[in-house]
């Protein structure tokens, strides 16, 4: 056994990863070393035509493909690891000013060798076909600019999606190709093995630095997809409906090498081990015989020794402990008549416990949540070291029957987002600003006064409750971050909500004080404006995210336009220019630039003078993970809203409401 395991260690060294790097400006029918064309696709020189514009004939379905010569290695099975690597291209769609038109480009990742579907119709890309469910079992993933709208699994509105084995788009944004035909695209995909974290960015603009601009992202473990090694490339069709595709450049980098660059390191691979094969086969049997039996014999009292721990863990921390049966008689058996909100993690049941004659909000954890038990410890270790006026009173736990239930004070007002979004009459000047001073006094004890810094994550206005007086109220700590007050920020896995996460968060996966500060001045925006924070805003022929259309009416000093229309300018002027001010400043993209929540709080009770922003919204560099990428910064949008008196907890998603 020992030979065994030696030889398994020189195994391990053999394999050695190097980076992959090309770049293509040209492209040549004749040049097939880097660039392979598959169907109608043809090389045009300074571009590839995905379909040949000399010959778009549109009596049928035609597919064209551009994809890499070599295999790529997207992780590797020996050491599990996964690669980085970012996709930058350009492209040009002309619809030749028809009316109707399609279907649009998508750069996918699929097996090596994987051959244009037979059948498929032109709203597959050329990537799958009607006879494959969904998911197709295909192992893709695509990054689409889908130009036609299919009604069969489509949005309403042409878009860009991730694809994640389906035709059906995991994550979308809007987007038109009527707009910018002709003009080219200039995109960035970018993958993060550390955060799981697929992005896409595009503009349409000169040496873009997306700012704040167009993106989408989504969280994916590529593993659980893709093979081991890849085809990677471009696909685009046409049909009855007819557009021109132009690929004008790309460029690829990543942190693996290509499989094919590892054959000779293989053939030594395999001689060895096929010689340890027999060792090592005997040895896991036996194993696996001795393992089977002890798990059948332990998972039940593993489990029981689990709950009980928790049990310990949660008597200690001070709420007390509810029996299931006490919480089902006070929510009827979780009636859908009592249920105030469904969220991420489960639903939120209104309820009234008789002995202690307190109405109560139950929080049921789903079954099928994988975050949710690490979500209900963290809550409640978290949230019972907590006293203070403005955050929700947890008033007691419960784990039984594989249940995870929570219960907290009742707040009969529920959520800031039900009032600004919802069709509640609209909340007053004098209250607006009452929540936040709430907020803002909750974030200070949070971040300053309590013994331990704690990072929140998910500060949005789902998550601010409102007591029977609008008294704020923050709520749901399952996604928060206790660390020491000298400790600058925390690398965790990504989790918030778009919209509300700063941008340099979302890019690194670094929680921190000044990430919620970021969150906090969306808020505030979104009090004075009335509107979400992930809302597209229509400015002559271009779209703007909530914090840019600010800062441009903070620029050209008409703030007073950016203010919810349903006051009917009943407010103070001066109070509403403070919140603009101390929202954009907060928000503001360098999070070194950012106020403490104290400095805030001074500006907003008019204690010192407020700060001079910048009259364009500034253009943040983040260093790329590896050199070849260019340095960008962004926010996305995301959001659910709960009307529960704890709100969802949103990891890495993205509304469809978001881009252009």
């Amino acid at each position: 056994m020992a030979i065994a395991l030696s030889l398994l260690c020189f195994l391990c060294l053999v394999a050695v990863n190097s980076s992959l790097y090309f770049q293509v400006s040209h492209f040549s029918r004749q040049r097939t070393d880097i660039i392979k064309y598959q169907g109608d696709a043809v090389g045009a020189g300074e571009q590839a035509e995905l379909i040949n514009k000399d010959n778009l004939d549109t009596s049928r379905t035609r597919v064209g493909r551009v994809i890499y010569a070599d295999p790529v290695q997207i992780w590797d099975s020996d050491s599990g690891k996964l690669t980085d690597f970012t996709s930058h291209f350009t492209f040009t769609i002309d619809t030749q000013s028809r009316a109707k038109y399609g279907h649009g480009i998508a750069f996918f990742l699929a097996p090596v060798g994987y051959q244009i579907p037979p059948n498929s119709v032109p709203g597959y890309l050329g990537l799958f076909n009607a006879t494959r469910p969904v998911p197709s079992g295909n192992q893709i993933v695509q990054v689409e600019f889908d130009s036609y709208v299919n009604k069969g699994w489509d949005p309403p509105y042409e878009h860009v999606g991730i694809n994640i084995d389906s035709i059906i788009s995991a994550q979308t944004a809007p987007w038109n190709a009527s707009l910018h035909s002709g003009d080219t695209a200039d995109v960035w995909v970018m993958y993060n093995a550390t955060t799981k974290n697929l992005s896409v960015f595009w503009s349409y603009k000169q040496n873009p630095n997306f700012q704040m601009n167009s993106s989408l992202f989504y969280q994916i473990d590529l593993k659980d997809v893709l093979p081991e090694v890849t085809s990677i490339g471009f696909s685009a069709s046409i049909g009855y409906m007819a557009q021109q595709t132009f690929l004008k450049s790309w460029e690829f980098s990543s942190t693996l090498s290509e499989k094919n660059s590892r054959n000779r390191d293989k053939k030594v691979i395999f001689i060895v081990s096929t010689t340890v094969c027999g060792v090592v086969l005997l040895s896991l049997t036996v194993s696996l015989v001795i393992v089977c039996r002890r798990r059948r014999t332990t998972r039940k009292a593993a489990e029981a020794a689990q709950m009980t721990s928790i049990s310990d863990d949660l008597e200690r921390a001070g709420p007390r402990k509810f029996s299931y049966q006490a919480l089902a008689v006070a929510t009827y058996n979780f009636s859908d008549e009592r249920k105030l909100g469904e969220g991420g993690f489960g639903c939120v049941y209104k309820g009234y416990l008789i002995d202690l004659d307190l109405p109560i909000a139950v929080k049921k954890i789903s079954r099928s949540s994988r975050q949710g038990k690490k979500e209900y410890v963290t809550e409640v270790k978290i949230i019972s070291m907590l006293r203070h006026r403005n955050l929700v009173q947890l008033i007691g736990w419960c784990h039984e029957k594989g249940q995870f239930l929570l219960a907290y004070e009742f707040m009969p007002n529920r959520s800031l987002d039900v009032h600004l979004f919802g069709n509640r009459s609209s909340l007053v000047w004098p209250v607006r600003y009452k929540i936040t001073q709430g907020l803002a006094s909750a974030l200070l004890y949070l971040h300053e006064d309590c013994e331990q810094c704690v990072v929140h994550r998910d500060i949005k206005s789902s998550n601010i409750m409102l007591d029977s007086n609008f008294n704020t109220k923050v709520g749901d700590f399952g996604l928060a971050k206790v660390m020491d007050h000298e400790l600058g920020h925390q690398t965790s896995v990504l989790a918030g909500t778009f919209g509300y996460m700063a941008p340099e968060y979302v890019y690194s996966g670094r929680a921190s004080k000044e990430s919620d500060i970021y969150s906090f001045g969306v808020v505030l925006l979104e009090i004075v404006t009335g509107r979400r924070s992930w809302d597209r805003l229509h400015v002559g022929q271009s779209e703007k995210g909530l914090v840019e259309w600010v800062w441009d009416l903070y620029g050209s000093a008409e703030l007073v336009a950016a203010v919810d229309e349903r006051l009917n300018s009943e407010f103070d002027a001066a109070q509403a220019e403070c919140l603009i001010i101390v929202g954009l400043w907060c928000a503001h993209p360098d999070p070194n630039l950012r106020p403490l929540i104290r400095q805030a709080i001074q500006v907003l009770n008019f204690e010192v003078a407020m700060p001079s922003l910048p009259n364009t919204m500034p253009n943040p560099v983040y260093h790329a993970p590896f050199s070849t990428v260019t340095p960008v910064s962004s926010t996305s949008a995301a959001s659910s809203t709960s009307a529960a008196s704890s709100s969802q907890a949103t990891i890495s998603y993205t509304s469809k409401n978001f881009g252009r």
